[in-house]
């Protein structure tokens, strides 16, 4: 049985068409609490938000990092990473 843990990059998708980028170590639980209005303030007045991109990652160093460089592409660029990876099935 292995003992590592996932850790996750997400791109959410916000009601008003906005994208949300962050990491998380429990995606589907991340997600529902984001829906839930419990998650990062702007997506409580955003809701609701759907999954639209992740990455794993094997330590939360390596997901933060890649959550910082996702925030910093412009909106086309996340686009067409949105577009060339389909990670959500």
């Amino acid at each position: 049985m292995s003992t590592e843990k996932n850790n996750y990059t997400y791109i959410l998708e916000c009601s008003d068409g906005t994208y949300y980028c962050g990491w998380t170590n429990d995606l589907e639980k991340r997600v529902a609490t984001h829906n839930d209005g419990k998650g990062g303030k702007y997506t409580r007045v955003r809701l609701p938000v759907k999954l639209v991109y992740y990455e794993t990652f094997e330590t939360k160093e390596e997901a933060q990092s890649r959550e910082w460089h996702i925030k910093h592409l412009t909106r086309a660029q996340k686009e067409k990473l949105i577009r060339e990876k389909p990670q959500v099935h």
